[in-house]
């Protein structure tokens, strides 16, 4: 990983219906995220927000795919200032907002490699699947297909950002932490061959295993991975606040050990942290959870 970090806030809670996640940019630098990074001796700077339009400003249009227009247009600014980010030499530290902002990051990322002649690996640690598309999805919030139209498969406004897709083989995916699956999701994930390590796989091989495996998934013949992190992952008990939260979800030093496993590998190449929603918050713990397990993905240990 390079010794650079830039921080890029997205506001952006037009993939769901619940609101607050905007506010998750502000959190996280309020929970002191920018001194914290530094303390670590890499070099920041803070991007401050892309700009995304609110959804009191424009109609919903498509109920199967609902601000399409709009998410693409932030998307393919989000792409934009990723694959510049990379260029420069810095990791992207993507700060959400909803999920959405993904199908943007990763496009981003994926444009940068691509132009190398080198694939990238992408681990997705998620307590939902992010695979539906307009035409499964019960609800039509676009935060549940990022990982979908990062597979190829969704409305060609989003799987075509940056001029390709798919952007990645689902051989070099791994979703980590799952619980709460749609049924289109669960037919995709079989016709993909995507692997999916449930929390049962979690609670039976330990995350050691699973995630010695999901790595080694994310980086076969890969220039490394993009990293994104959903603080549903983790058990509303340590992040309560959170856009879509499910129980059963992992534990404090579980979330821990999956980041310090991510920083040990040396393969990440950008992180995003999504869905703290500090409406719904307590106090600001879940952006303080949300900053600590970031410290750990950039190789803050114990000793």
């Amino acid at each position: 990983m390079p010794g650079k970090v830039r921080i890029i806030g997205v506001p952006m809670d037009l993939g769901q219906d619940r609101r607050g996640v905007d506010m998750g940019p502000s959190a996280l630098r309020v929970a002191n995220l920018n001194a914290r990074v530094r303390a670590l001796s890499y070099t920041v700077e803070d991007f401050g927000n892309i700009l995304v339009r609110v959804p009191e400003e424009m109609q919903v249009g498509e109920r199967r795919a609902k601000y399409l227009p709009a998410i693409a247009e932030t998307s393919k600014e989000i792409a934009r200032v990723v694959n510049r980010t990379l260029e420069e030499g810095y990791l992207p530290l993507l700060l959400g907002g909803d999920h959405s902002l993904a199908i943007g990051s990763f496009a981003g990322v994926a444009a940068y490699f691509r132009k190398r002649k080198q694939k990238v690996g992408y681990l997705w640690l998620d307590a939902h699947g992010d695979l539906n598309t307009p035409a499964t999805t019960p609800s039509g919030n676009v935060h549940g297909m990022p990982l979908a139209c990062s597979l190829g498969h969704g409305p060609p406004e989003l799987t075509k950002i940056s001029g390709s897709a798919p952007k990645v083989a689902p051989e070099n995916c791994a979703l980590v932490g799952a619980r709460n699956l749609d049924r289109g999701e669960k037919k995709l994930i079989r016709e993909s061959g995507l692997r999916v390590f449930t929390m049962r796989e979690i609670d039976e091989r330990g995350m050691r295993a699973v995630m010695e495996e999901a790595l080694a998934l994310a980086t076969r013949d890969t220039a490394g991975f993009a990293a994104s992190l959903d603080l549903d992952f983790a058990d509303p008990s340590v992040a309560p606040g959170v856009g879509t939260p499910v129980r059963g979800g992992v534990t404090y030093r579980e979330a821990h050990l999956a980041m310090e496993m991510i920083a040990d590998s040396g393969k990440m190449v950008s992180l995003e942290v999504v869905e703290i929603n500090p409406v719904i918050d307590e106090h600001n713990r879940t952006a303080q959870f949300g900053v600590e397990l970031v410290l750990s993905a950039l190789g803050k240990k114990i000793l």
